[in-house]
């Protein structure tokens, strides 16, 4: 199967999709090795964890470039793979705290004579299907806590950005004790749709569609499933916001990574007072974004990844205008060097029944609308299928968290934006139809891959049959 260069629209790389019986195979191998892994204490599962931390970091030279070449960015490329290492750590330092706190002993019960003690049982092969704008950490965002749990895994990685992999496994061939029970495959969709029936758990990153898709076959094959979906994050920017501040956040959070991540900041709600204001400076610092072309080591932002979503992103702003919508910066995607390029989309005068409005875009497109009352842009923020995460900004923390306590979502940035790809201390859902399933965040990242075996003891005399006699009830 060939694969595509983003920067220079070229397949210059080339992978091998496992087949239904290959597949098959690795899933009963890793099946086999994970009761030894699980008999590990905590403890000696973490030991092996930051042997492997210890490994990328070694192999970075050699991740660092096949990710910017699966992404086409440079800095971001660096950031992602450099912070997997710290994220195993982190992992492999909390879980035997957590285990611990979850398997309480002789727990008093309603009844005098009978105490409980709880088992954390981990799902014996939890499989992962990971998409392609962040390709290592959305890969390993699920698997790290899986293992710490004691689970083998199995990640598909998308087929849009698989150069990563082979030297990713390398690390992991280098600690036999992991490399049995851990497992990066290539493959492609049908590979996916095959992942489901070998699993006993299933994690999925990606779009609505496909994760309906993802969350029937998990239905069906009786097993629980982690989806991650889209997004479609509101801002809601507060008449006492000083709007050249806000215009700043707005960008960032919006154009990160070209727009492609699933919480960038994709709907504005300024107030109409400062929204002039607002629009000038978004506009000024939109145009002053450089991409990083023909340089990658220079600029801001970089082409699509996947070069449908550019095609998509075009087809979002063109019917935009096409119903009334005013380009203020950008809108047209360039093609330079055979890579798919937008430059900040700033939209004005959007209205609800564009697709801009409505449907999750991965690209650098900013649409504002102006609104008159707070009411009304809290209305127009929740009038939306997905409920991923959001942000307010205001010169009040207090009017800010009143005003996030109302939106439907599991994650809201005060003064700033995005956040959730920062912050992972926190549990937060994901509303509607951004999501199901437990968080994979805070303590819920681990705790989910367990299941719980309860004992529950009798230290005085058992009920006799006698007891329930109907003559004493008479």
């Amino acid at each position: 199967m060939k694969v595509v260069n983003p920067r220079t629209g070229q397949a210059d790389y080339e992978i091998t999709p496992l087949n239904a019986d290959d597949l098959a195979t690795e899933a009963k191998r890793l099946r086999k090795a994970q009761p030894d892994w699980a008999a590990k204490t905590p403890e000696q599962r973490g030991e092996i964890m930051r042997q492997w931390a210890d490994a990328i970091e070694a192999a970075l030279p050699q991740i660092i470039p096949a990710l910017i070449a699966d992404t086409g960015r440079g800095g971001i490329s660096k950031i992602e793979a450099s912070g997997v290492p710290g994220q195993i750590r982190r992992w492999a330092d909390q879980a035997p705290k957590l285990i611990a706190a979850g398997q309480p002993t002789g727990e008093p019960t309603s009844h005098e004579t009978i105490t409980t003690s709880t088992q954390l049982v981990p799902y014996q092969l939890v499989g992962v299907i990971s998409p392609w704008n962040f390709p290592m950490t959305l890969a390993l965002i699920d698997a790290v806590p899986a293992l710490m749990a004691g689970s083998a895994v199995l990640i598909k990685p998308s087929e849009v950005t698989p150069r990563f992999i082979r030297p990713l496994m390398e690390t992991v061939r280098s600690i036999p004790e992991l490399a049995k029970v851990l497992s990066l495959i290539e493959g492609d969709g049908a590979t996916g749709a095959e992942m489901v029936g070998n699993s006993d758990y299933i994690c999925f990153t990606g779009s609505v569609a496909t994760g309906r898709k993802v969350g029937e076959a998990a239905a069906a094959a009786f097993i629980p499933a982690s989806l991650e979906l889209g997004g479609k994050d509101p801002m809601i920017i507060m008449d006492d916001a000083d709007p050249d501040t806000a215009a700043a956040i707005a960008l960032r959070a919006s154009i990160v990574n070209t727009g492609q991540a699933c919480q960038s900041i994709e709907r504005i709600y300024v107030a109409r007072n400062i929204a002039d204001d607002f629009l000038k400076a978004l506009t000024e610092k939109a145009e002053k974004v450089q991409l990083n072309y023909p340089d990658i080591e220079k600029g801001h932002i970089g082409p699509f990844i996947f070069g449908k979503q550019a095609q998509l992103t075009q087809s979002q702003i063109d019917q935009a205008v096409s119903k009334g919508a005013k380009v203020l910066s950008g809108g047209k995607v360039e093609n330079l060097g055979g890579g798919q390029y937008l430059r900040p989309t700033v939209l004005a005068e959007v209205t609800k029944d564009m697709d801009i409005i409505s449907e999750e875009n991965f690209g650098p497109v900013i649409p504002v609308t102006i609104y008159d009352d707070i009411e009304d842009a809290i209305a127009q923020a929740n009038d939306s299928k997905f409920g991923l995460s959001a942000a307010v900004i205001s010169a009040s923390i207090e009017r800010a968290e009143e005003v996030a306590g109302r939106l439907n979502v599991g994650a809201v940035s005060i003064n700033d934006g995005s956040l959730t790809g920062m912050v992972w201390e926190a549990e937060k859902s994901s509303f509607g139809f951004s999501g199901l399933g437990a968080s994979r965040m805070g303590a819920s990242g681990l705790l989910r891959f367990f299941r719980s075996r309860v004992l529950m003891r009798q230290s005085g005399d058992a009920a006799q049959i006698a007891s329930f006699a109907e003559e004493n009830f008479a």
